[in-house]
């Protein structure tokens, strides 16, 4: 589903990823960790094609990322949804038309958008504020209008970057279990976030980052290692800048 293999991106100050090798199965659920600058940011532009690697290779979907022209980048953005933390709706549009909005600037039919924006409303529980705007409601019931604009043209992949970040701590669980909702369903998510706590409890596939490089990569907490570390360990072995992306610019050509 997603793979990169020996990518490096050079910043003119420092290196956003240094020769960074991955693979992520469509359906996994792969939380992202790491400290500020430690590459988290850049590997999502370089999914989305919003900056260009300076070497090595990039799949989504079978796909060959490194290699789409502009003319290409905005069907490749369409199959993956983008949750932020702090939401980024349209203030001027309710519910509906956020959400349908993701619909119609990829050029569906009416009717389409007016069976499916209430049905996925409805699997994230907010189909009775349809005619709400985004300044009527809490911060977790914008959270859920997000998820629904970021899965509603059925997206393979799901990147939700710190979208607990502006959360109280139960309105973060209810955020996290539509979320692996929508990963149980066939989607892939891949989930960038400081949350230890959410991290630990959710026993995840855990991918670290720090200096551009991966330091981390197993099933388990937020200080995971890598797999080969965990088991060297039990025989007795030895042991950037703020992401900031228009999705809007994803259904037009």
């Amino acid at each position: 589903m997603i793979t990169f293999d020996h990518v490096t991106k050079y910043y003119k100050t420092n290196i956003g990823l240094n020769d960074v090798s991955l693979h992520i199965d469509r359906g996994e659920f792969v939380f992202l960790v790491g400290p500020s600058g430690a590459g988290k940011s850049t590997l999502i532009k370089l999914i989305l094609k919003e900056i260009d690697a300076d070497s090595g290779s990039i799949l989504v979907n079978g796909r060959e990322v490194t290699k789409l022209t502009s003319r290409l980048i905005p069907a490749h953005r369409r199959n993956v949804g983008i949750v932020f933390q702090d939401f980024r709706l349209l203030e001027h549009k309710t519910v509906y038309e956020n959400v349908a909005f993701a619909m119609e600037i990829t050029h569906q039919k009416r009717r389409e958008i007016k069976e499916r924006v209430p049905a996925v409303l409805g699997l994230m529980g907010i189909e009775e504020y349809v005619k709400k705007y985004p300044s009527e409601l809490s911060a977790g019931e914008q959270q859920r209008v997000a998820i629904a604009r970021a899965i509603i043209n059925a997206p393979d992949v799901l990147i939700a970057d710190e979208p607990t970040g502006n959360l109280d701590p139960d309105t973060a669980w209810e955020i996290m279990r539509l979320l692996e909702m929508i990963n149980e369903k066939g989607t892939t998510v891949l989930m960038v976030t400081h949350a230890k706590d959410i991290v630990d409890r959710m026993n995840k596939r855990v991918i670290s980052l720090e200096n551009g490089q991966i330091t981390g990569d197993a099933v388990g907490s937020y200080e995971t290692k890598n797999a080969e570390e965990n088991k060297e360990e039990a025989e007795g072995g030895e042991e950037e800048e703020e992401f900031v992306f228009d999705w809007t610019s994803g259904g037009l050509d």
